[in-house]
């Protein structure tokens, strides 16, 4: 059974693993687009593009935030009133190839959310997929290609909830 929480030092880690693994799937000398889905994934895609560029010298790097709330399946259980951000997608889109940045990876439903909604502004040369954490349960077929904290065998009643320093004052991941 995996640890009921993770602290910021552990956390720290696990996200550099998560771009060390990215940085080896990549050349630092290609383009490539790194696009967060809002919320706690944007703030990894931030972190990840600072330390490709600083550490591991990614020159070419697009940075985006992807907002997915009107492409959920889920909508009307949301309620009357949806919570819509903006999404920022002031890159090339079309040939390049981007890494998708979420915090979780559970049902597959985000990310298939995530790509309709992407399917909108453009076609890049290829998607991979990079997660903090997968606590499994997967609804669709959708894996993440990249990912830090596995947990699959976590019972479907338990909850992973990443918390992040720029949103939520400290790096935390807590199992409920």
């Amino acid at each position: 059974m995996p640890a009921n929480r993770y602290d910021a030092s552990e956390v720290g880690k696990l996200i550099d693993k998560l771009i060390d693994q990215i940085a080896g799937a990549f050349s630092p000398d290609t383009p490539l687009n790194v696009v967060g889905i809002r919320t706690r994934g944007e703030t990894l895609a931030e972190r990840i593009t600072l330390k490709l560029r600083d550490a591991h010298g990614f020159s070419k790097l697009g940075r985006g935030a992807l907002d997915i709330t009107l492409y959920r399946d889920d909508l009307a259980e949301i309620g009357p009133r949806p919570l819509v951000r903006p999404t920022h997608l002031t890159i090339e889109i079309d040939g390049i190839p981007m890494l998708l940045v979420d915090d979780v990876a559970f049902t597959g439903r985000t990310v298939r959310a995530a790509l309709d909604a992407l399917s909108d502004f453009g076609r890049p040369s290829a998607i991979r997929l990079g997660v903090l954490v997968d606590r499994g349960g997967r609804e669709l077929p959708i894996q993440p290609d990249f990912c830090a904290l596995n947990l699959k065998d976590l019972p479907r009643e338990r909850h992973v909830q990443v918390s992040l320093a720029e949103s939520d004052g400290r790096d935390e991941i807590t199992i409920t």
